[in-house]
């Protein structure tokens, strides 16, 4: 049976106190739309359509081509909201999947479920997630027939008793026939205010003689639904745990999983240590072996293995093996780091190449370079790369050395073997066999000193 997917995104989320629509912001670094998206992507729905309203452009642009875009112009509830994909989806597919843009825990195997359930629910038009709490929270309860089946939902405000003390909700995820849906949608009466509600399809289903299957959710942490920061707060929280869990089944040590902040796109090898307050983050991956400390943040990057990262920002760069650096380095967009090479404390390096061994002091910084082998960089060495209209390369090459405070004035090639002396600074290319000496420098002639033999 093909499958088509409807995600409610209209509402404005007036509880979140915030000037961006409420299925933008963000769990695990995505914003919930996206996260329904990719969720309804991973059951194989043959069509998705996405129901918008407040903020509809921004959210739109979101999605981007990931799925259709319908407007629900006038606000009139959920089953009004399903109703606008009609036309987009009617004789498109066997069953319709309605789910909930704000509810960014629930996975895609709890979703395949209920698919799987309603395709043998010969007798039925419908299958629907419950969920068991101790604490209602206000939502309707679920009422069971003798058989198993779901007899009714009973909003809060209009249970009796009896039915007051069932802890079975409905969690908002449906499966529908989707020929019956269409047309059952248009007999949903509204509501005192005007509004119409998919939980009225139960009832419909009911009395029709249809069998409506309750499929109760295995984690109930997967139907939380995001109406405030509070509960946003809430699903950030369980979807670290989930992330940081599973890397630890994979053999990665956290040594304080609450306070380790990582993104599920990141990948990271076994026997790597992640310090507390690391925050890895977009694309990044990490090798086998390294060690990550405290206060790290890497974002898009990619680090080999038996790294060393100590309190630095990586951004957008990639680290060989056996490379180490900081504390409070900052390597930024295009920074490369061969195999072996050591970054000191409070080194910056952007978009430059640095060869295998080389050595860089601290309080330095690097920028449209391309540095070679075994290249000592001393302390305060700056790269001027920019002269205020465009940027030019420096070039240094193997076994070089730049004393401290050099300061190389790009566009401009330091030889194989080269030097410059402390305090430097260079404005023409320097030859092997050289040192450059003063402001401006000067050129001399240098011969690498013979070291005399030890007495015996």
């Amino acid at each position: 049976m093909s499958i088509a997917t409807v995600i409610l995104a209209a509402g404005q989320g007036t509880r979140m106190k915030s000037a961006r629509a409420k299925v933008l912001h963000t769990v695990g670094g995505q914003p919930m739309i996206l996260r329904a998206v990719q969720t309804a992507e991973c059951i194989g729905a043959d069509c998705l359509v996405v129901v918008v309203g407040h903020q509809a452009e921004a959210v739109a642009q979101a999605v981007s081509s990931r799925a259709q875009i319908v407007l629900q112009k006038e606000q009139l509830g959920t089953g009004h909201a399903v109703l606008q994909a009609a036309d987009l989806l009617r004789d498109k597919s066997d069953l319709v999947v309605v789910m909930y843009a704000d509810m960014p825990l629930l996975r895609p195997k709890t979703l395949q479920q209920l698919v799987e359930a309603q395709r043998a629910n010969a007798e039925g038009c419908l299958t629907m997630l419950t969920v068991t709490l101790p604490n209602p929270h206000g939502f309707g309860r679920v009422v069971r027939a003798p058989d198993g089946s779901v007899a009714a939902i009973v909003e809060e405000a209009e249970c009796t008793p009896e039915q007051s003390a069932i802890r079975e909700l409905n969690a908002g995820v449906y499966v529908f026939k989707a020929a019956w849906l269409w047309q059952a949608l248009r007999r949903i009466q509204p509501k005192s205010k005007g509004e119409y509600y998919l939980t009225d399809l139960i009832e419909i289903a009911v009395a029709e003689g249809q069998r409506v299957i309750g499929i109760e959710a295995s984690d109930p942490d997967e139907v939380i639904g995001v109406n405030t920061r509070v509960h946003l707060a809430e699903a950030e929280a369980i979807l670290r745990r989930r992330i940081n869990e599973q890397h630890m089944l994979n053999g990665v040590t956290l040594l304080d999983p609450a306070t380790t902040y990582i993104e599920e796109s990141v990948r990271i090898g076994a026997d790597t240590i992640i310090y507390p307050n690391v925050h890895l983050r977009g694309k990044t991956i990490i090798g086998e072996g390294c060690v990550i400390e405290s206060n790290s943040v890497i974002v898009d990057s990619h680090i080999g293995k038996a790294c060393r990262i100590v309190a630095s920002v990586i951004e957008g760069a990639t680290l060989e093996d056996h490379v180490e650096i900081g504390p409070f380095g900052h390597l930024r967009q295009g920074a490369y780091l061969c195999e072996g090479v050591h970054l000191g404390n409070f080194g910056e390096v952007k978009n430059a190449r640095l060869g295998r061994r080389t050595r860089m002091g601290h309080f330095s910084y690097i920028g449209d370079a391309e540095i070679g082998e075994d290249v000592n960089i001393g302390a305060g060495t700056i790269t001027v790369n920019y002269d205020g209209v465009r940027k030019h390369k420096t070039i240094i090459g193997d076994r070089a050395f730049i004393g401290s405070d050099s300061m190389l004035i790009a566009p401009i090639t330091v030889a194989e073997g080269a030097r410059t002396a402390a305090g430097a600074v260079v404005t023409r290319d320097v030859p092997a066999d050289h040192i450059a000496v003063g402001v401006p420098a000067r050129m001399r002639r240098w011969q690498k000193p013979e070291l005399e033999a030890p007495e015996t």
